[in-house]
C-alpha cells in the first residue's frame, strides 16, 4: 500500500484524435494480397515494418473491407508510456465497440485509489468476455512505446484474450511479447516489410494513377527497384517528379539507402514548394497534431486550415485524424525531417514557436500538451505552474512516471523552492524505488512552507491561491512521505509516529487519504507486534472506503484484515468478516469483484484451523476458480500456494506438500504487508514430521536465531521454529543445557505476547511450551501449559494446532481427558489428532470406478446389478453439475445457488436440467434422493 494524494474530481483533457480511425480511400492502391492473410481468428496480427511502409494504410484498408466488425483503434506516441494514460486511452476506444464496454475497468483506473493494473485488466477481460460480436482492437505507432509494464500488460490480455476479440499491433519494430509462442500455437498472423513492399504493379498504380503522373513502366521498374518497393520513397519521388518532364534523367539521379534516399528526395519536395508553404511546414513541425487554430497561434497568421487543406490535396505526407478534416498530423517520417530542418535553419525561434502552442493547449486546457511545450520551450517556472495544479489528479490515476519525466527536465533549485513539486517530488522517486534523496526534498518544503508563512498576507494569498487545497494538505502529505520511507526501510516505530503525525495533520474532508493513513498506520502497527490496534485502525481505513464508494479497495483489503485478525487469533469474527465482505461483493454491478476469491481463501485457511479439511478443500477449489477469471490482491500469489501446501500436509501427502511450499516461496515478494509466518520456518517444521533433524539443525545454523535472543514479533514463528528443533534435539541427546534456555524463550515469547495481548500466539506458544515440559518429563509443567492453551483455543475452534504435533499432544490431550479439562473440545481433538497428516484410506465406494471404467469405454458393471440396486449413469456427471448437485442438497434457492457459485440464474437452471437427464429424474427432491443411492453427495 503507497501513499496517495488527495482526490481531485476533475479531470484532465483526452484527445479524442488519437481514437480516430483512419479513413481509406478507393483512391489509394489496394492491398488486397495483403488482406486476404489477415486472419482475425488469430489472437494477434502483427505488421512490423519501418516507417514508410503503409502500415497504417493497410489496416485502414482492411477495416474498410469488413464494415461489419466492431473496430476501435489507438494512435498511439511517447507521452502513452505512462501505464495509467496508455490503459486511458486503450479502455476509452473500446466504447466505439459498445459504449458501455470498459466503464467499469475505467472507474476503478481513475477511482482515488486506483488497484493494480493487473486487476484493472481482469475486470476488464469479464467485460470483454460479454461482448457477443467479435471485434478487433488496433493499436496503431506501438513502437513508440518503451515502457516494460504495459507490455507486460499487453503480454496479460494476449494470454486470456476472449476468442471473440483480435488485436492488431503496427509497429517499426517487433513488440517485446510472446511472438514465438503464438506463432507455434498458430495464433499469430504476420505482415513484415517483404509483405509490405510495393510489387511492381502496385507502385505503376500508385505513380500513375494515385499521383497522377505519366510514368513508362522502365522508369516504374527502375523506381522501384532504387527504392526497393518502400512506399515513402516513391511518394517522395513522385512529388519531386510532378511537373518535370525529365524524369528518365531523375529517375536516374539517385539511388543509395533508406536515409539517403530521404535526404535527397525530402530536399527536392522542401525546394520546390512556395516560401509560404515551407515556413509553414517548419514552423508546424514542432507540433504533433495539427489544427488550423493551433498553427495560427503557433505561425502567428489566419491561414492555418487553409493551408492543412493544400498539403492534404498535394499529398504532402500530412494524414487527417477525424472525419471533419480538423485535426491532422505529419506522416511522422516527413515530420522528422521538418523538424530536423527547423532545428537547423531557426534553432532560435522555436522556443518561442513552443511557447505559443503552450499557451493554446493551456487556453483549452489540453494541460499535458501545454506542460510539454512549455518544457520544450526551457520556460521553466511556466512549466511548474501547469504542472502543480494536475499533480494530484495524476497521483491519483497512478500516473506518476509522466510527471517524473517533467520534473527530470526541470532546474533542482526550481522544484527545490516550490513545497508541491518538493513534495510531489519525493513521492515520485519513492514510487520509483528511490530511497535516498528523499528527506532533503521534504525538507525544502518545510523551509519553503515557512517562509511563506513568514511573507506578507498579500503575498501568502497570491501564492496559495490557485493551490489552495494543496498547501492545506501538504503538512499532511509530508508526514505520511516519511511515513511510507520509513515503512521501506523497515522503521516501524518512524512509521507509526508519521503516520499518526499526518492523521492529526489531515483536513477533514479529507477520507480517501484519512482512510489511506489509517490502513497504513494498520500495517505498521501491525508489524511491531500490536496486532490489536493494527486491526482496529486497517479494519477503520476499509470502513473509509466502503462509505466514500471504494468497495474494490474495502473486499481486496479484507485478504489482508483477515490474516491480522487469524494472527490475533479470532477465527469467528474473522469468517464473518469474510463473508460480509463476500455479501458485499456479491452486490455489486459486475460478475465478480477483484478480492472475491481472496475471500474464499481466507475462509479455507479459518476452515482448516478448525479441523474442517473438506470444507477447506472445497473453499480453496471455489476461490481458484473465481481467481482464474478475476485475480487476487497484490501480491497474494505465494498465499495460495501456502494454504494449498498446508492442506496436503494435513492430508498426509509431505512431498507434494512441499514442492507447493517451494513454489509458494518462490512467489513471495517484500510488501508492506509483514511475512508472518515465513515460508523458510514452515518447510523446517515439516522436516522434522519427516525425521529430517539434520536439515532443520542446518536451517538453525544459517537463520541467526538463537535462545538467548530478545523476543521479535516479526520473528516469533521462526522462534517457535528454533524451539521445536530445539526440543527435538534434545529429545536426541537429552541435554539439558539446550531445553532449559529453550524454556527460558518461550517463557519470554509468552511474556511478549502477553504485554501485547495477542491471544493468537499465546496460544502458539503454550503449545510448544506444554511440548518442552513434557518432552523435559514435567507433566504437571506441561498440563498446565496446555490447560491455558485449551481455555484460549476452544471458544474459536482450533484444531490444527494441537492435531498436527503427532504423539507427544496425544498424551498429553489424554491426560487433560483424565483431568477433565474440557472434555468435549479435547475428545475432539483426540479424534483429529488421529488422523491427522495421515493418508486418507483408499475409497471402498463403488461409484468412482465405475464412472471411470465408463469413462475408459467399459460399460459393464463388474457384477450384474439387482432390480433394486441403483443404476450407474450411462453419461457421468461434469465437475461443475456435481457442484450444482451437492447445493442442490441445501436450503438454497436457485438465486441463491447462482450466487453461491457466481454464474448466472440461467446457467444454473441449464445444469440443473443436465443432472435431472442423466441422474434419470424430473424434480429437485428425486435428485437428491438418487444422488444419495449413487453415494454421489
Amino acid at each position: 500500500m503507497t501513499v496517495s494524494a488527495r482526490p481531485i474530481t476533475s479531470e484532465l483533457p483526452f484527445l479524442e484524435t488519437k481514437l480516430y480511425l483512419p479513413k481509406w480511400s478507393a483512391d489509394l492502391v489496394s492491398r488486397s494480397r495483403l488482406i486476404d492473410r489477415i486472419h482475425p481468428q488469430r489472437k494477434l496480427t502483427l505488421v512490423s515494418a519501418p516507417a514508410g511502409f503503409g502500415k497504417t494504410t493497410l489496416l485502414a484498408e482492411w477495416v474498410a473491407a469488413v464494415p461489419t466488425r466492431p473496430v476501435a483503434w489507438v494512435s498511439l506516441d511517447q507521452s502513452d508510456n505512462d501505464p495509467g494514460v496508455f490503459w486511458t486511452y486503450l479502455i476509452t476506444a473500446l466504447h466505439k465497440i459498445q459504449p458501455s464496454l470498459g466503464e467499469r475497468s475505467l472507474s476503478l483506473l481513475q477511482s482515488p485509489q486506483p488497484p493494480s493494473i493487473e486487476s484493472v485488466l481482469m475486470t476488464l477481460l469479464n467485460e470483454l468476455t460479454a461482448v457477443e460480436a467479435e471485434f478487433v482492437l488496433i493499436l496503431d505507432d506501438y513502437h513508440a512505446i518503451a515502457t516494460q509494464a504495459i507490455h507486460d500488460g499487453i503480454g496479460f490480455l494476449l494470454s486470456h484474450l476472449p476468442p471473440q476479440m483480435h488485436l492488431m499491433i503496427a509497429s517499426r519494430a517487433d513488440p517485446p511479447l510472446s511472438l514465438a509462442r503464438l506463432r507455434s500455437h498458430g495464433e499469430l498472423t504476420e505482415l513484415r516489410v517483404s509483405d509490405l513492399r510495393f510489387t511492381p504493379e502496385e507502385a505503376a498504380a500508385f505513380l500513375n494513377q494515385v499521383m497522377g503522373l505519366e510514368v513508362s513502366a522502365a522508369d516504374v521498374a527502375a523506381l522501384e527497384k532504387r527504392t526497393e518497393g518502400w512506399i515513402a520513397g516513391l511518394q517522395l519521388a513522385a512529388l519531386s517528379l510532378q511537373g518535370r518532364e525529365d524524369i528518365p534523367d531523375f529517375v536516374a539521379a539517385f539511388s543509395g539507402d533508406d536515409r539517403y534516399i530521404v535526404d535527397y528526395l525530402m530536399e527536392e519536395v522542401l525546394q520546390r514548394q512556395s516560401d509560404r508553404v515551407r515556413h509553414f511546414l517548419l514552423q508546424t513541425a514542432i507540433l504533433e497534431r495539427l489544427n488550423g487554430s493551433l498553427c495560427d497561434a503557433v505561425t502567428d497568421q489566419n491561414d492555418g486550415q487553409d493551408m492543412l487543406e493544400t498539403l492534404e490535396r498535394g499529398n504532402l505526407f500530412i494524414i487527417p485524424l477525424d472525419n471533419k478534416r480538423q485535426w491532422y498530423r505529419y506522416h511522422h517520417l516527413f515530420a522528422d525531417v521538418l523538424l530536423a530542418h527547423a532545428r537547423i535553419e531557426w534553432p532560435d525561434r522555436l522556443p518561442s514557436l513552443h511557447g505559443r502552442a503552450s499557451e493554446w493547449y493551456e487556453r483549452r486546457e489540453l494541460i499535458s500538451e501545454a506542460i510539454r511545450h512549455a518544457l520544450a520551450a526551457q520556460d521553466f517556472e511556466r512549466a511548474a505552474d501547469l504542472i502543480e495544479p494536475v499533480w494530484p489528479t495524476l497521483r491519483n490515476r497512478q500516473q506518476e512516471a509522466t510527471v517524473l519525466s517533467w520534473m527530470k527536465v526541470l532546474p533542482d533549485s526550481l522544484i527545490r523552492a516550490r513545497p508541491i513539486l518538493s513534495v510531489a517530488y519525493a513521492l515520485v522517486l519513492l514510487n520509483a524505488g528511490q530511497l535516498e534523496g528523499i528527506e532533503t526534498y521534504l525538507q525544502d518544503a518545510e523551509r519553503a512552507l515557512a517562509q511563506l508563512a513568514d511573507s506578507p498576507a498579500a503575498v501568502q494569498a497570491q501564492r496559495i491561491a490557485v493551490n489552495e487545497a494543496q498547501y492545506r494538505f501538504l503538512p499532511a502529505s509530508i508526514a505520511n512521505t516519511r511515513a511510507f520511507r520509513a515503512q521501506a526501510l523497515g522503521d516501524f516505530a518512524s512509521t507509526i509516529t508519521y503516520a499518526q503525525q499526518a492523521m492529526t495533520l489531515l483536513p477533514p474532508d479529507e477520507g480517501y487519504e484519512w482512510g489511506t493513513t489509517a490502513a497504513f498506520l494498520g500495517l505498521a502497527y501491525w508489524s511491531s507486534g500490536n496486532v490489536k490496534t493494527a486491526h482496529r485502525s486497517f479494519a477503520e481505513g476499509l470502513m473509509v472506503f466502503q462509505k466514500l464508494g471504494g468497495i474494490q479497495i474495502a473486499v481486496c483489503g479484507t485478504l489482508v484484515l483477515a490474516n491480522m485478525g487469524m494472527a490475533q487469533g479470532w477465527l469467528r469474527a474473522t469468517a464473518k468478516t469474510c463473508e460480509q465482505a463476500l455479501q458485499l461483493a456479491a452486490q455489486q454491478r459486475v460478475p465478480i469483484l477483484q478480492g472475491t476469491a481472496d475471500l474464499h481463501l481466507a475462509l479455507s485457511e479459518i476452515h482448516y484451523e478448525q479441523g474442517d479439511l473438506e470444507a477447506a478443500s472445497q473453499l480453496l477449489q471455489r476461490g481458484e476458480a473465481l481467481r482464474e477469471r478475476v485475480p487476487g490482491a497484490d501480491g497474494a500469489d505465494y498465499l495460495w500456494w501456502l494454504v494449498k501446501a498446508q492442506l496436503k500436509a494435513a492430508q498426509g501427502d509431505l512431498n507434494t506438500a512441499l514442492d507447493q511450499l517451494h513454489e509458494s516461496a518462490r512467489l513471495y515478494r517484500r510488501s508492506p504487508v509483514p511475512n508472518v509466518r515465513p515460508v523458510e520456518a514452515l518447510q523446517v517444521r515439516w522436516w522434522l514430521r519427516q525425521g529430517r533433524l539434520a536439515e532443520a539443525l542446518d536451517w538453525v545454523r544459517q537463520c541467526g536465531l538463537s535462545v538467548d535472543d530478545s523476543p521479535s514479533y516479526l520473528r516469533e514463528y521462526e522462534h517457535l521454529t528454533l524451539a521445536r528443533v530445539a526440543i527435538a534435539q534434545y529429545k536426541r541427546d537429552n541435554t539439558d543445557e539446550l531445553i532449559h534456555p529453550t524454556i527460558s524463550l518461550l517463557t519470554r515469547l509468552l511474556a511478549a505476547a502477553e504485554a501485547q495481548e495477542r491471544p493468537g500466539s499465546i496460544i502458539k506458544i503454550l503449545v510448544i511450551l506444554a511440548l518442552a515440559h513434557e518432552a523435559q518429563g514435567d507433566v504437571s509443567a506441561a498440563i498446565s501449559s496446555l490447560e491455558r492453551a485449551l481455555l484460549l483455543a476452544q471458544p474459536e475452534g482450533y484444531v490444527r494446532i494441537f492435531a498436527e504435533c503427532g504423539t507427544p499432544m496425544g498424551q498429553l490431550l489424554q491426560e487433560a481427558m483424565t483431568r477433565g479439562i474440557t472434555p468435549t473440545y479435547t475428545q475432539r481433538l483426540l479424534t483429529a489428532s488421529a488422523t491427522w497428516g495421515q493418508q486418507p484410506k483408499a475409497p471402498s465406494v463403488s461409484f468412482d470406478k465405475a464412472q471411470n471404467e465408463l469413462r475408459a469405454g467399459s460399460a459393464s458393471p463388474p457384477h450384474p446389478l439387482s432390480p433394486s440396486s441403483p443404476h450407474l449413469l450411462i453419461e457421468p456427471l461434469s465437475q461443475r453439475e456435481l457442484e450444482v448437485l451437492r447445493l442442490l442438497n441445501t436450503e438454497l434457492s436457485g438465486p441463491e445457488i447462482a450466487r453461491e457459485l457466481v454464474v448466472a440464474l440461467s446457467t444454473v437452471r441449464t445444469h440443473t436440467k443436465r443432472i435431472y437427464s442423466k441422474l434419470n429424474v424430473t424434480n429437485r427432491r428425486a435428485a437428491v434422493k438418487r444422488a444419495i443411492e449413487l453415494e454421489l453427495i
